[in-house]
């Protein structure tokens, strides 16, 4: 099939970038032919770890030329397989790990490489007195060209939005080998289509994104972070409402029910949950303040305050110390971790919108438990921006082979026709990778579908960036 151009491509590479480039040993290669939740497998007999844009786009053109496909990879932390290759094997892996420099930090805004980590990009912008205000639970190993290729999200996106919003310019090579340089960052910019922000989000079928131009924020001074219960997710929006109301420091707003916190409470050694009592949904709130602002405490602490005279918490701890807000966000950071140690479940991020979040969020999860009996369905996340992880958990003692291979598709369905009923979307924040390829075929409007073939098929029409993500476009039948 594609093994003659693959072995020819490998060995240009070679001869014309040198033998460091490319990997060929199994072992090596291994860990990283599957998505971190272990769902889907590839094969790839070959990985290009190119150093620089000038590398990559080299690879590019090499590919181009042997008709061989390539699967840009970061991180490898993608939610929905969208890094993997195909299990056939005709496509080649692509890091851009070693593409890991932060080019510069400046006022307001940092240039940094695909293959940079997220933590130390924060770190790099503390250390120039701003931070990147966006973060996740893989921020150790999620890379910046994975978090733009797949407009990622986090628990900041409330108040600065996702990946779309904080990027200011891209540099990526194009699927014929040429380099876009968008990285200037200019603030008009009228020549036409967007072309860096079609990027974003494209998750590497248009381009392979080598750098990025981020906007970053004051750093904080200080912060405040509170571990509130609740009756149910409607006062959580409605306390959002009043605190949104008073003020414009509250930055994350994460909702948990009590069950889902039980299973992180369990799977972190010493950890306990933050409230006594029996609270059936929690608040993870955190409000900031910029050098200059008045402290966040006491702000935080008064809202509170006047939540709880109207009914709408029913208790709260502030977190006394750094040690104990981190404590917290350990918490919220561990919940899909811990949740994959129970066992066998089919995992939805949802958006609708978000004032119908909470009443979803309840009928929603009653529907799917009535229609797969021995389910659990729970969700939490993101409420403020109408983002939630809608999952639903396996019956116990169900086989995970059979689950994943026969019931979690017809849950998928059931869910997905809930979230498109109520106006939403089936991808939220973590993309469309392989996972929802169908799904969004199956539901996406015609129109839609329309444009995303016609851009692909305009920029690759060989289909050789990361094939079988995103959008269907059939391959040209590759060189012998």
């Amino acid at each position: 099939m594609t093994r003659p151009a693959i072995s020819a491509l490998i060995a240009d590479a070679r001869s014309t970038l040198g033998d460091r480039i490319v990997t060929t040993d199994p072992d090596r290669i291994a860990p990283w032919l599957s998505d971190w939740r272990g769902r889907y497998h590839g094969n790839s007999v070959a990985l290009f770890e190119p150093s620089d844009t000038a590398q990559v786009a080299a690879l590019v053109a090499l590919a181009g030329r042997h008709g061989v496909a390539l699967v840009p990879q970061g991180g490898n932390t993608s939610m929905v397989g969208g890094a993997t290759p195909p299990a056939d094997g005709s496509a080649v892996l692509l890091s851009l790990r070693r593409l890991n420099r932060i080019r510069s930090v400046g006022t307001g805004q940092a240039v940094a490489e695909a293959g940079v980590i997220l933590q130390h990009l924060h770190e790099a912008a503390a250390a120039a007195g701003q931070r990147f205000p966006l973060t996740l639970g893989a921020r150790g190993s999620a890379t910046i060209g994975g978090l733009t290729s797949t407009n990622a999200g986090g628990t900041q996106v409330l108040r600065w939005g996702n990946m779309r919003r904080l990027v200011l310019g891209v540099e990526a090579v194009l699927p014929d080998g040429s380099v876009h340089d968008g990285l200037s960052a200019l603030p008009k910019d009228n020549r036409g289509y967007d072309l860096t922000q079609l990027l974003v989000g494209a998750e590497g079928t248009l381009g392979i994104v080598t750098a990025v131009t981020l906007k970053l924020a004051p750093a904080i001074a200080e912060r405040a972070v509170a571990w509130v219960g609740i009756a149910d997710p409607q006062a959580g929006l409605d306390l959002l409402r009043a605190m949104q109301a008073a003020t414009d420091r509250i930055e994350s707003f994460e909702i948990i029910p009590a069950d889902t916190l039980a299973l992180a409470v369990a799977h972190l050694p010493g950890a306990r949950a933050p409230l006594s009592g029996d609270h059936p949904w929690q608040l993870l709130v955190e409000a900031v303040a910029a050098p200059g602002e008045s402290p966040p405490g006491p702000l935080l602490e008064r809202l509170l305050a006047d939540g709880f005279a109207v009914g709408l918490v029913a208790d709260a701890v502030l977190a006394s110390s750094e040690a104990q807000a981190e404590a917290f966000w350990l918490l919220r950071d561990s919940l899909s971790a811990a949740e994959k140690s129970t066992g066998p479940a089919v995992q939805h991020d949802i958006s609708v919108p978000v004032d119908t979040m909470p009443r979803f969020m309840v009928e929603a999860a009653r529907a799917a438990e009535a229609r797969f009996p021995g389910t659990h369905a729970t969700a939490f996340g993101h409420l403020g921006d109408g983002n939630v992880h809608f999952h639903v958990r396996a019956p116990a003692g169900a086989d995970p082979a059979r689950w994943y291979a026969e019931d979690a598709p017809v849950v998928t369905r059931f869910v997905h026709d809930a979230v498109t009923a109520a106006g939403g979307s089936i991808s939220a924040e973590h993309g469309i990778g392989q996972m929802k390829l169908g799904e969004l075929e199956r539901l996406g409007p015609p129109a839609r579908l329309a444009a995303l073939r016609g851009i692909k098929a305009g920029l690759d029409p060989d289909n050789l960036f990361n094939p079988g993500k995103l959008v269907s476009l059939a391959r040209r039948t590759a060189n012998p």
